[in-house]
């Protein structure tokens, strides 16, 4: 299913304090600055799971590569069958599979599933529908020509494009690739990335707390977005809300890694030094506040060859936008095809909303209507530091940025966190 778009959604929505785009826009700065990273792996295909195709990968083999049989039974020539039946053959010998067809053409053959078919015959009849007696079988209804093979190449022909470029490999790509004879693919190399967390408070969980500290979330739920073949972690940083450490930080990093990720320091007040920095540093910021709820800071620039992605320090909200925006800005420089999806599902209740920007909100998933439409459930609003909501969420509904009410059973957008599901 496409990516849903609803007519209207008001992101084009001014903020009465800020000066924001809408969402639509902020995605296509993204894809329109963002491109493939250079460089490509080959591979064996057993460890190219998760991995971007490069280029387009075609068969190196048919397959089947022979015709064979796609039952257990027996071979024969329907061209040679007289009159309306019964008919009595003699069985001239016995084909399994692995082994070669090498049997004289006047009789029946035994064959067994994935056997190779001898080349004179046209047909195959299951066991069932045979009856044996010592070297000769009895059948009484004629086969049709072909019945029961697997002809050479019906699934796949050699030479034929099996992957096109940007699919990330799954197990079903997996399989259709070995089947096509090929042991190794081309795939892009993987995003290096760089994590950067600020805020003096932030402490690694489990840790020795004083008064004035919290936990580390955002670290550890931006790693597990980013535990994937086609990235490398290459820094996980905590920076502190110093803008001279933040711009030698943001500096050396440009260098090494093709995204740099913060959270944190990208609001307007005094210590939200992470714009600031990256300015020091020589970046350029292409948006900063989206008409988004949660997550307006959200930001994206470059600097150097990197790209970067300012997310808000609240552990939803950079959850949020990371799901809006990290996921296609990660996406376009693996140079995947996939997209985040977005499809309708119908609400339990009413839900109201305060007009302006767009809303994500968590919701979990409940049952099935009548018409099998799926019908979720949210809370009365996503407060971005409540990580516990977390919990039970299944992912976000998404509320038009006009919209101040809308009614149960209304269809929605809902972008799932399951990224298969």
């Amino acid at each position: 299913m496409d990516t849903l778009r609803a007519t209207g959604c008001g992101c084009e929505a001014h903020d009465s304090l800020y000066d924001l785009i809408s969402i639509d826009e902020a995605l296509r700065r993204i894809s329109d600055r963002v491109f493939p990273v250079e460089g490509v792996d080959v591979v064996p295909i057993a460890s190219s799971f998760g991995r971007v195709l490069a280029g387009p990968e075609f068969a190196a083999s048919s397959n089947p590569p022979f015709d064979n049989s796609a039952m257990d039974g027996y071979a024969v020539d329907s061209r040679t069958l007289q009159g309306d039946g019964p008919w009595r053959l003699p069985v001239r010998g016995r084909v399994a599979a692995g082994e070669v067809a090498d049997i004289k053409g006047d009789g029946a053959a035994q064959v067994f599933t994935g056997a190779p078919v001898p080349a004179w015959a046209t047909a195959v009849i299951m066991q069932e529908d045979v009856a044996r007696s010592g070297d000769e079988i009895t059948f009484d209804r004629r086969p049709k020509v072909g019945q029961h093979i697997r002809r050479t190449g019906e699934d796949i022909l050699y030479g034929t494009k099996i992957l096109p470029t940007g699919v990330r490999m799954q197990s079903r790509h997996i399989a259709a690739i070995s089947a096509a004879g090929l042991s190794e693919v081309v795939v892009r190399r993987p995003v290096k990335v760089a994590l950067l967390v600020t805020g003096n408070e932030v402490r690694r969980a489990g840790s020795s707390l004083n008064t004035a500290q919290i936990n580390d979330v955002n670290t550890p739920m931006l790693l597990a977005e980013l535990q994937q073949p086609s990235v490398d972690i290459v820094e996980v940083y905590a920076g502190g809300d110093d803008l001279e450490t933040l711009t030698a930080q943001l500096s050396m990093l440009s260098e090494v890694v093709d995204l740099i990720i913060t959270t944190g320091g990208v609001s307007v007040g005094d210590a939200d030094l992470v714009k600031p920095a990256m300015e020091a540093a020589g970046g350029e910021t292409h948006f900063s506040s989206v008409a988004i709820k949660p997550g307006k800071p959200v930001s994206f620039g470059s600097i150097g060859a990197a790209h970067w992605l300012g997310l808000p320090g609240n552990p939803v909200s950079a959850l949020v936008t990371w799901r809006v925006f990290g996921r296609v800005l990660l996406s376009r420089l693996e140079g995947s095809r996939d997209v985040p999806r977005r499809r309708h599902v119908v609400l339990s209740d009413a839900v109201s909303h305060r007009a302006g920007r767009c809303e994500f909100r968590l919701a979990r998933r409940e049952a099935f209507d009548d018409l099998g439409r799926e019908i979720v459930a949210c809370p009365t609003a996503t407060h971005s530091a409540r990580v516990s909501r977390l919990i039970d969420a299944d992912g976000l509904i998404l509320i038009p940025a006009e919209t101040d009410h809308l009614p149960k059973g209304a269809l929605v957008e809902f972008l799932p966190f399951c990224v298969n599901d």
